[in-house]
This record gives C-alpha cells, sequence and structure tokens, in this order.
C-alpha cells in the first residue's frame, strides 16, 4: 500500500467512525470501542497534520533563500529552517510512536492502590505524600479522581487507599508506576534528626470493561446434595448443596 494509500484509508477509517457513533442505537459496549479508536485516530490525524504544516512552512523558506542575495536574510532564513528541521524531527518521531500498537489496556481508567510498606508511621505519612502526587497529577490532565477505599493512621498517613482514576489514557500515562516506591529522609516523627528509610507499595490496574457472556443452559449440569444420617426433621428433605458445573470448560 502506498503513502497516499495509507492515509486515505486512515481518513476512511475516521470517517466511518464518525459516521457510525451517530447512530443513537449503538450498542453501549461497542460505542465504547469506537470512541476509544475514534480519539486514537484524531490524535494521530492532528499531529499528521502539523508534519504536513511545518514541511510546507520549510518549502517555501527554501524557496526563499534559494533566492535571496542579501547576507543577514539568508542567516535568518537558514536559522528558522534549522528550527522548523528540528520541529519535523520531533512531530514524525511522535507520529511514529504513535503508530504503534498500544497496549490493549492503554486507554482504560484505573484503579490506583497504595499501601504503607515498613517505615511505620512515616511509611503511612508517605503513602499519603504519594496519594496526593497522583491526585494532583491526576487533576493537570484533567481525569475524575474519587476515593474508593482508605484507612489512616493516628497522625493522618495512609494505611492503605484505593482511588478511581477515570480519563482516556490514564494507564498508559500510569502502568509504570506500580511497584515499591522508597523515600528517605528525617521524618517529622524522628526528634534526633536521624534520616530514616520507608517505603510504599504502588498497584496500578486498568478498569474492567463490561462484556457479554452467553452461557447456554444446556451447557450447565446442575448437582443438588441433601445431608445424610441422623437430625431434624428437614434433613432429607432440604437440598444443603448445590454444585453447578460448566461442561464445556469443566469450571
Amino acid at each position: 500500500m502506498s503513502t497516499m494509500n495509507y492515509w486515505d484509508a486512515i481518513n476512511a477509517r475516521y470517517a466511518l467512525l464518525n459516521h457510525t457513533l451517530m447512530d443513537v442505537n449503538l450498542d453501549r459496549r461497542k460505542r465504547s470501542v469506537l470512541q476509544r479508536e475514534l480519539s486514537q485516530l484524531t490524535i494521530i490525524l492532528d499531529k499528521k497534520k502539523d508534519i504536513d504544516r511545518l514541511e510546507g512552512a520549510l518549502s517555501d523558506v527554501r524557496t526563499q533563500l534559494s533566492t535571496e542575495q542579501d547576507k543577514e536574510l539568508k542567516e535568518l532564513f537558514e536559522l528558522e529552517i534549522e528550527d522548523l528541521s528540528g520541529q519535523s524531527d520531533i512531530a514524525v518521531k511522535s507520529l511514529d510512536e504513535l503508530m504503534i500498537a498500544p497496549d490493549e489496556h492503554e486507554n482504560r481508567s484505573v484503579f490506583l492502590e497504595i499501601r504503607a510498606g515498613t517505615g511505620g508511621q512515616e511509611a503511612a505519612l508517605f503513602a499519603s505524600n504519594l496519594m496526593t502526587m497522583y491526585t494532583n497529577y491526576a487533576l493537570k490532565h484533567h481525569w475524575k479522581v474519587s476515593t474508593e477505599s482508605e484507612s489512616f493512621t493516628d497522625l493522618g498517613g495512609y494505611r492503605e487507599v484505593v482511588i478511581h482514576i477515570k480519563g482516556n489514557g490514564v494507564f498508559g500515562h500510569l502502568k509504570y508506576e506500580s511497584g515499591v516506591h522508597r523515600v528517605q529522609r528525617v521524618p517529622t516523627t524522628e526528634t534526633s534528626g536521624r534520616v530514616h528509610t520507608s517505603t510504599a507499595t504502588v498497584a496500578v490496574l486498568p478498569e474492567a470493561e463490561e462484556v457479554d457472556v452467553d452461557i447456554k443452559p444446556a451447557d450447565l449440569r446442575i448437582d443438588v446434595y441433601r445431608a445424610s444420617g441422623a437430625g431434624g426433621q428437614h434433613v432429607n428433605t432440604t437440598d444443603s448443596a448445590v454444585r453447578i458445573t460448566h461442561i464445556p470448560t469443566g469450571v
């Protein structure tokens, strides 16, 4: 496929997605998938427009340079060409990165969990610092943040806290934050000025998407059990256990 045909295909797909999303009867789950694809294509096409604009400007300046006789103006044109070339190189590299197939979870919202590790009260205060940092980072990117659960210490630190960060591309931004974080500092709880090492663990989990599950009744085997031996009046008439087996998978 030629470069021209490739971008024609991208634009055609972009137009098709816009048209499809106008259907008010579109399945909610399918709409969510198509909206994410449209968002990714919008970013790619905007970057391509930036590159075309920079290449057009470069062509104009080079044409002016080729016919200019004034030494000072030629130097200005050469500086402008250098600047535009640098911008173009950065834009092309950025487009190359965008064209790489993303992680399937890249654009999902996340549940972010922070737990205090070794270090006692200071570790809990460090966990609180991390909570503040991630919250501010999320708000700076205009994502929505809500607290799912939290457990405080006496000094206001976190034993553990779970927050939901909702927005496009959140997991792609935060997925590498998972792991053990460490800080070395003089705690506010330390009276003799000694440096302490404290840790906190961070887990970043992509939000699960709703899926449709089709289980056929014919694929289920249902076994019921009743108690045996001596007992009350209902011991042999009441089902005391039920086991349902999905025959194709054995679950």
